[in-house]
């Protein structure tokens, strides 16, 4: 076992294996015999001095002990092997000639703007294609490879595929249209805002914050100026970025309302494929966008 004799293979398809609970499932995604899949996991097990899967537990794998704890490793392992080939695959290619951005058309557009007012003077050459997107199509398609770079807010079930990285924060206030019962309270908790319509944001299954209602009678959207336009028609009271509630063109149209009923701030997320690492003018933008948005943060 010193000798480490286990190879990269057999270390994906074990974490294939596990994920998919099935070692049919494996052998028809990489069309191979299934004899071959499950002949390599035990190989691997050899080499190891563990057994990984339990198969007299009937019809599907399940780990062992140790294969749940070797699991992460193994997934770890191969996200750096994407890295490196990334990384040399950058390397490779110096500086970009294009960029392609997409960011969730929710995303505080000062820092954007000013953000890519610095690109364009310090890459005059550079092409540029920037997409605005309403939320979870920034993840589709940075995964269909449309994109190089992504900005958008941050969820639990990023794909493992996506590198992230954290650049800032976007408060949530929570808001009413003029002329709205709730706009004449100095004080609006739970049990008042349970009272009135609410504009929510997508589904509670998306993770994103801010999913779980507090009214039991909710219209959703998957935009937030999209709730804002519903808001602003008196159609309901909404959580909302600040920067959204700031808006010029929502100006006298809407009350923030004094409450502590808030959902956590929105983390702000850059985004990029983990085995199509970021360039130099894409790590430098990256830089640019995390200072912008510190600023309003």
């Amino acid at each position: 076992m010193g000798n480490r004799p286990w190879n990269l293979e057999h270390i994906s398809l074990f974490v294939e294996v596990a994920e998919r609970r099935s070692f049919s499932a494996v052998a028809r995604a990489r069309r191979k015999a299934q004899s071959a899949i499950s002949g390599a996991v035990a190989a691997l097990e050899t080499d190891l001095g563990v057994t990984l899967f339990d198969r007299s537990s009937g019809r599907h794998p399940q780990l062992t002990d140790a294969g749940s704890s070797l699991l992460e490793e193994a997934r770890e392992l191969l996200r750096q092997c994407e890295r490196l080939d990334g990384r040399a695959l950058a390397l490779t290619r110096g500086h970009e000639s294009r960029l392609r951005l997409a960011h969730d058309e929710a995303m505080p557009y000062q820092p954007v703007l000013d953000s890519l007012e610095e690109l364009a003077a310090r890459h005059p050459l550079l092409e540029v294609r920037l997409t605005s997107a309403a939320q979870g199509a920034v993840v589709a398609k940075l995964l269909a490879r449309e994109v190089d770079l992504g900005l958008a807010f941050s969820h639990e079930r990023m794909p493992q595929a996506l590198e992230r990285r954290a650049v800032g924060r976007v408060e949530m206030v929570t808001a009413c249209p003029v002329g709205h019962p709730l706009a004449a309270l100095q004080h609006v908790g739970y049990r008042e805002l349970a009272q009135h319509r609410q504009l929510l944001i997508t589904l509670p299954s998306s993770g994103y914050a801010g999913g779980e209602p507090a009214s039991p009678q909710v219209w959703r959207a998957d935009s937030f100026y999209a709730m804002a336009e519903w808001l602003i028609r008196g159609l309901g009271w909404a959580w909302l970025p600040r920067h959204v509630v700031q808006y010029p063109a929502y100006a006298g149209r809407m009350v923030e309302l004094r409450s502590d009923c808030l959902p956590p701030a929105l983390v702000v997320e850059l985004l990029w494929r983990r085995d199509e690492p970021l360039g130099p003018v894409a790590s430098w933008l990256a830089q640019r966008f995390a200072a912008h948005l510190e600023v309003i943060g």
